[in-house]
């Protein structure tokens, strides 16, 4: 698990600056607009806000610890020698090569 941990925090920075929020939702406003609909039209006026809040929910953990989520264990597994069988974990990722969210259940 050391080696996970370590791995995702030596990912190679880019130099580039992070976007900021005003740049991502006028990004969502080129998209719709790219997508043939009016991003001033009354409904899609507060998309980009909202579709910018949610990819900060789900891009989320990249502000996360790696190392102390990775480093939590069983804490009372002496005695045991059986293999630890867990179902029915919910899985919430993001495609990156589409950038839409999939769920599922391992």
């Amino acid at each position: 698990m050391d080696a996970i941990a370590k791995a995702a925090a030596a990912l190679p920075e880019t130099g580039q600056q992070r976007p900021s929020r005003d740049e991502a939702e006028a990004a969502v406003r080129t998209l719709i607009a790219w997508a043939g609909d009016d991003p001033d039209r009354d409904g899609l006026v507060d998309t980009p806000g909202r579709v910018v809040d949610a990819y900060d929910e789900f891009f989320s953990g990249y502000s996360e610890d790696a190392g102390s989520i990775l480093s939590r264990t069983f804490e009372e597994a002496a005695g045991y020698d059986d293999m630890v069988m867990l179902r029915g974990i919910d899985i919430h990722s993001h495609c990156e090569h589409h950038m839409i969210p999939f769920i599922g259940t391992a």
